[in-house]
């Protein structure tokens, strides 16, 4: 059997990366900017997490907690459009067979696993745009106005209920695929990882 078909594409294993990154990264901002106070004074730059890494320059003052809203909602909507773009590849490149060490249990959970990942990948994305745009600030990316908020309160509380749940489930799916994959590595010792690897 030769390296393509026991491998995933370049392109596949990229967007794993990526994404995977983006939805660290988003979770994060979740948690982060859901302590700020929504009375805190108004700045035009921004450390990023106060980490003291990257200063964010603004070109007008706003609130730490529409400063994060907006980086969050800019990340999601880029995440979504990488994620959809996953999803064509998937569906147009044969992803490699499973190893015939697995048992017919391993094959099952992974295999449901991976199409819940897929799920959860749209569906809490496209939950935080529905949220926003059923808000009264919209859907902003990185300051380009791309939908306008209807200021409808109920709805916009319904959909953060939503994502917010759908999000718990995401994580907690993440956390199994995290466990599956170091239970190859380090207890069955197999090439599963090697399978989503540049090298």
């Amino acid at each position: 059997m030769n390296s393509s078909s026991t491998r995933y594409t370049k392109v596949a294993i990229i967007l794993h990366g990526v994404i995977a990154l983006g939805v660290f990264v988003m979770f994060a901002l979740g948690w982060y900017m859901a302590e700020l106070p929504k009375d805190a004074a108004k700045q035009m730059a921004y450390d990023l997490f106060d980490l003291g890494i990257y200063n964010w320059q603004l070109t007008e003052e706003v609130s730490p907690r529409t400063f994060y809203f907006n980086l969050h909602k800019s990340v999601g909507v880029t995440l979504l459009t990488l994620i959809l773009f996953r999803v064509f590849w998937r569906i147009t490149h044969q992803p490699p067979a499973m190893l015939s060490s697995y048992k017919v249990w391993e094959k099952k959970l992974a295999t449901g696993t991976h199409h819940l990942l897929y799920l959860l990948m749209i569906v809490v994305p496209i939950t935080g745009v529905i949220m926003s745009v059923f808000s009264k600030y919209g859907l902003m990316w990185f300051g380009i106005d791309l939908l306008s908020g209807l200021d409808n309160k109920e709805l916009r509380d319904l959909f953060e209920e939503i994502h917010e749940s759908v999000g718990v489930i995401f994580l907690l799916t993440i956390i199994l695929h995290i466990v599956g994959a170091l239970k190859h590595r380090f207890i069955d010792k197999d090439d599963t990882m090697k399978r989503m690897s540049l090298k």
